[in-house]
């Protein structure tokens, strides 16, 4: 029996894969959690065999509690679920360690196999994700500028881009206004842009 944990802060999304686990005779509902601490925690106090693991969550987002987990639990498959397209979190999710990347428009029936899959120690990823990864693996220095960035300047890029100031950013990600200023100095920097609406027009260019 595969004992999964479902990590969503949408109580909704949790209902529905709850009862696609349902269908599954080998699959079992181990817990949920509802942010990136409890489910951590969760796992801290045993009986996971996988995590699934939405990006967008509040106190902590997925890939933060994706990198915890993979320090403490080195062998512990994670299955990171989103929202977002594939271009903007799949290679970043599995260069941080997660087993497999699925995208929540996925069936049900692609989400078991997908779970037996990293339970069976196995790497788990769409064609076009395989894709994306073979690029980023193989692109021989042509990577988008972007990739560059650490995964708190990806957040910090992210919210620019769409319009976020300094004080909102850091109430958002509870970070200091000093610190994100810092983080918005590097991504201008490393992408080679001047301002804020240069890097919105760079992230609408790289469809990110």
């Amino acid at each position: 029996m595969i004992r999964v944990l479902i990590c969503d802060d949408h109580q909704i999304v949790r209902q529905g894969i709850k009862q696609i686990l349902a269908d599954a005779a080998d699959i079992a509902l181990a817990g949920e959690a509802a942010s990136g601490p409890e489910a951590v925690a969760l796992v801290r106090a045993g009986g996971i065999d996988v995590v699934l693991m939405d990006i967008a969550m509040p106190q902590r987002d997925g890939l933060e509690a994706l990198k915890q987990l993979r320090a403490e639990f080195p062998k512990l498959p994670v299955l990171m679920l989103s929202t977002y397209p594939d271009r903007q979190y799949a290679v970043r999710s599995l260069k941080l360690g997660a087993s497999g990347y699925l995208n929540k428009s996925a069936d049900s029936e692609q989400m078991i196999e997908a779970i037996r899959r990293v339970a069976g120690g196995r790497l788990f990823v769409t064609p076009h994700v395989a894709e994306l990864l073979a690029g980023a693996v193989g692109g021989h220095g042509d990577e988008p500028l972007h990739d560059r960035l650490s995964h708190r300047e990806y957040q910090v890029f992210r919210l620019l881009s769409q319009g976020a100031s300094v004080g909102e950013i850091a109430q958002q990600l509870a970070l200091s206004s000093n610190t994100v200023s810092t983080y918005r100095a590097r991504i201008l920097e490393k992408t080679g842009v001047r301002n804020d609406v240069e890097l919105a027009l760079y992230a609408v260019r790289q469809e990110v």
